[in-house]
């Protein structure tokens, strides 16, 4: 059968492929081989730029241009070339020197790939592609979801809520703050990733600058590597490294993807249980169907989507980040086929944030069975009263509210008050003690 969104074998291409086809654009067999032209025709200029040939303005426009509006067709090209090479970096190459034969610079068609190993060019495109993702689609996605999370703990700082500790009612707190929970762990990975360097290699066949050294030993071959990758690529160059590049940074960076993605699984387990509890209801669409035998369902699937697909980002990211640092000596094969796969969770996760975004807007807070709870819930203010005793200095305050409330079935705002009038303090303490409620025993937090 011929490829398409029915017979895909994976659901990113497949099911999903409408939400996430922007994605071909830095992770698919096309993207890096147009970031592989990309960094050629930069290198070639660069050695330009240096002095080691000349060329004109229109000849380096021209130049720009094929990368500049590089299409398909262009990569369908390279891939006919490599059906002879069987070298992909070398099909590259072979497709720029006959770009220098239409404009006239058969003259300079050996400076194409000067002095540099295919790893040169994949361990900067790579990085190159992973840098625009991450900063044109990842960051903001994630940027998106954190602001989503942060206007809704605004529009929720007042409404109480009975917490639950170990499953078991808890003090109370107050829903906006627990959403802002999730949006400051979120914020401060974001904080952290943004820390992380774009690492890249640039150093010939085992990083010693061989090749490029032997022909020109009066170039600082350094200088103008860190020149190019730094500045012209706008990547950190490593300087110490094998025929490869080492990827700790681009490991770093799937490690603080896994990070925040376990948060949003935290928040997508919290949100769920808060459905199942009956603390939002969800709102519904015309003609959707929750269940094939239950007409009155409307299930979180939202939320189940995004952590099942963060599940799968994360199970990716895990290999990801531990297989690609390790390489034999000065080099192996396999982080070439893995390197292939580094899009994948990130659609995972993207589709993820979509799901988690839709699920959230479908909210509709049931105040009524929150308030509910929290006056079902009368034995958590025994927490205060034993502490305001304790400021007194009552003698064993914990252990009169302990006999009082632990395992009992029922403790309402008739049998606390009946507690408070019993103990031996003045009628002012009394007050003081009644005036506690599970709605306004909330304690305090920072303004958000």
């Amino acid at each position: 059968m011929e490829l398409t969104n029915l017979t895909a074998i994976s659901p990113i291409d497949g099911r999903y492929r409408k939400q996430l086809s922007h994605l071909d654009e830095y992770f698919s067999e096309y993207a890096l081989i147009k970031y592989r032209v990309l960094i050629e025709i930069e290198y070639f200029l660069f050695l330009s730029e240096k002095r080691f040939f000349k060329l004109s303005s229109k000849q380096k426009v021209q130049l720009k241009r094929v990368a500049e509006d590089f299409h398909l067709s262009d990569a369908q090209q390279i891939k006919q070339i490599e059906a002879t090479t069987n070298h992909d970096v070398k099909a590259v190459e072979y497709f720029l020197k006959e770009q220098l034969d239409k404009i006239e610079l058969s003259h300079l068609k050996e400076w194409v790939h000067f002095g540099l190993t295919s790893q040169d060019i994949n361990n900067t495109a790579i990085p190159l592609s992973w840098k625009h993702s991450m900063e044109q689609e990842y960051l903001p996605a994630v940027v998106n979801l954190h602001n989503h999370l942060h206007t809704m703990a605004k529009q929720w700082k007042t409404i109480s809520m009975l917490a639950k500790t170990h499953g078991q009612p808890a003090s109370p707190t107050l829903l906006g703050k627990e959403f802002m929970v999730f949006a400051e762990r979120i914020d401060g990975q974001i904080n952290l990733f943004s820390q992380i360097p774009y690492a890249a290699k640039f150093g010939g066949a085992t990083g010693n600058f061989n090749a490029h050294f032997v022909a020109f030993p009066k170039k600082d071959w350094i200088k103008l590597g860190n020149d190019f990758v730094e500045n012209n690529l706008g990547l950190h160059r490593m300087q110490f490294t094998t025929q490869i590049e080492h990827y700790d940074n681009l490991a770093a960076h799937f490690d603080n993807i896994k990070r925040i993605n376990n948060i949003l699984i935290d928040l997508c387990r919290d949100v769920w249980t808060y459905i199942s509890m009956d603390y939002f209801k969800q709102k519904t669409k015309k003609g959707e169907v929750g269940s094939s035998a239950m007409p009155h369902k409307v299930n979180p699937i939202d939320f189940e989507n995004a952590e099942g697909n963060l599940g799968m980002a994360n199970a990716l990211l895990e290999h990801l980040s531990a297989k690609l640092p390790i390489s034999r000596l000065q080099r192996d094969l396999t982080d070439s086929t893995v390197l292939r796969n580094v899009g994948v969770p990130v659609a995972h996760t993207l589709l993820a944030i979509k799901s988690l975004i839709k699920g959230l807007d479908k909210l509709v807070l049931n105040e009524i069975k929150i308030n509910e709870d929290l006056e079902n819930n009368w034995a958590v203010v025994a927490e205060a009263i034993q502490t305001i005793l304790r400021r007194e200095n009552y003698p064993n305050p914990y252990e009169a509210l302990k006999d009082l409330t632990r395992g009992k079935d029922k403790i309402t705002k008739k049998s606390m008050h009946e507690f408070i009038n019993s103990l031996k303090i003045s009628s002012a303490l009394k007050k003081e003690l009644k005036a506690i409620t599970p709605l306004n025993y909330v304690g305090v937090n920072p303004e958000y």
